[in-house]
């Protein structure tokens, strides 16, 4: 019983009913409030209209009463036929000397002032006329209670039906609110459904706009999830497969080391080896923040300063300072719009895949417009029908082994996350061998 008031149905039903009833309560208090104007508009003339009936009835009864002499007291007039329908009056003199009273008439009921127009005491509403001719005056007396008795059954005839119809409304807005609530419902109980074996977008028919936003925000959320899983279990294949072969070469020769008194080739093997290992381990971290899409930044970057900032880190070694050339723009270049340190990923990829490759050749670092980074080395070249395929994981350019088959894959990662266009050519437009790396970004 708890759980079915503190729904979502049961509370918009109480909050409608609740609206609704009060929005009907000052509609009947802004009835009743005109009502009673009318009904007092009506009364009054109603009471107008006697009274200039009346006075020519009460002084002819007047006359015919006093015969030529003056009453010490007010005659009372005779009763009517219908003693129910007795009109309470009494005519007075200017000096409101009382002359004519009618049999259900007392003194009491007309202490109100001698003036023309209306009067109210407790009780009574009286309405005062003078004669046109004669120095005479009609006071008509109308009972309060019957106005506000007709008040009554005005508001009473309002509330009743009100009454009777707010616990019908109540159930049929229930019933409404639970048939329209129950897309609601649905969307919950898939979205429950979901977990980390089951990550499937949800897609339910015909639900209502606010419902609709839910579900696309929430298949969104699945989206990524799904998303961060498969990096996750990526990155476990990956360090599997990369790391299996350096962890057994380093073991296998640090122990060889020990069983051979410290041999130095065996350590430095071990040390090889191991340096083989943080290599790898590098290629896989960034393999993981390219796939996690981290690299979504959109950022102005200088690619003059990157291109120079990244070749300066390979300089520092004697060997690559020798091979590895950049050339940059004669004219300044907008900014590209990306993330600076996953471009810096991708370029450096690049620039170790073309010393690698190039078998002691030079490999050329270019910087040019549009917003496009080129490496381009002399080496051997790659088949036309191996450049597709360099893009997956785990493929090299040659047989040597001496990659790990993650530096294209990385940069295919990070310029499909930066929406930059990656294109592989080989052999480099005007020369006979060699291969082209180029990265054309958004300006």
């Amino acid at each position: 019983m708890a759980a079915a008031h503190n729904s979502l149905a049961g509370r918009l039903t109480r909050t409608l009913i609740l609206s609704v009833g009060a929005i009907w309560l000052l509609c009947v208090l802004a009835v009743v409030w005109y009502v009673d104007r009318e009904i007092s508009f009506n009364f009054d003339n109603e009471l107008v209209e006697v009274s200039h009936r009346m006075f020519d009835i009460a002084v002819e009864q007047y006359d015919s009463l006093s015969e030529g002499h003056v009453p010490a007291q007010a005659l009372v007039a005779p009763p009517p036929l219908f003693i129910q329908d007795e009109v309470v009056y009494q005519m007075v003199d200017g000096g409101t000397r009382p002359l004519l009273r009618s049999s259900n008439a007392r003194p009491d009921y007309f202490d109100v002032p001698l003036a023309p127009g209306f009067a109210v005491t407790p009780d009574w509403r009286i309405y005062t006329v003078r004669h046109p001719t004669r120095d005479l005056y009609l006071q008509v007396a109308d009972p309060i209670a019957e106005r506000r008795e007709a008040v009554d059954r005005t508001l009473f005839g309002l509330m009743v039906p009100l009454a009777t119809a707010l616990p019908l409304l109540g159930l049929v807005l229930w019933r409404i609110a639970r048939a329209e609530l129950r897309p609601l419902q649905t969307l919950a109980q898939e979205i429950a459904q979901r977990g980390s074996t089951d990550l499937r977008p949800i897609e339910l028919a015909g639900l209502p706009k606010e419902l609709r936003s839910v579900s696309d925000d929430v298949n969104r959320l699945l989206e990524r999830l799904a998303h961060a899983l498969d990096v996750e279990r990526a990155l476990a294949a990956n360090a599997a497969h990369e790391l299996r072969t350096p962890l057994a070469a380093a073991r296998l020769r640090l122990q060889t080391a020990l069983d051979h008194g410290l041999a130095r080739s065996d350590v430095e093997a071990a040390l090889e080896a191991l340096r083989q290992l943080s290599h790898r381990a590098e290629k896989l971290l960034q393999l993981s923040r390219a796939e996690s899409a981290a690299a979504l930044a959109r950022r102005p970057v200088d690619l003059v300063k990157l291109a120079g900032t990244v070749a300066e880190e390979f300089w520092q070694d004697a060997r690559a300072a020798q091979r590895l050339v950049l050339h940059l723009p004669e004219e300044a270049l907008a900014p590209a719009q990306g993330d600076v340190d996953a471009l810096a990923i991708a370029l450096r990829n690049l620039i170790e895949n073309a010393l690698r490759y190039a078998r002691e050749g030079v490999v050329d670092l270019e910087v040019a417009a549009p917003a496009t980074l080129v490496v381009r080395d002399a080496g051997p070249g790659v088949p036309p029908e191996q450049l597709k395929a360099l893009r997956e994981r785990h493929v090299r350019q040659t047989d040597d082994r001496t990659g790990y088959g993650l530096g294209l894959s990385i940069v295919s990662t990070i310029a499909q996350q930066q929406g930059a266009a990656l294109s592989l050519i080989s052999p480099p437009p005007g020369r006979g061998c060699g291969f082209e790396a180029r990265l054309v970004l958004g300006s």
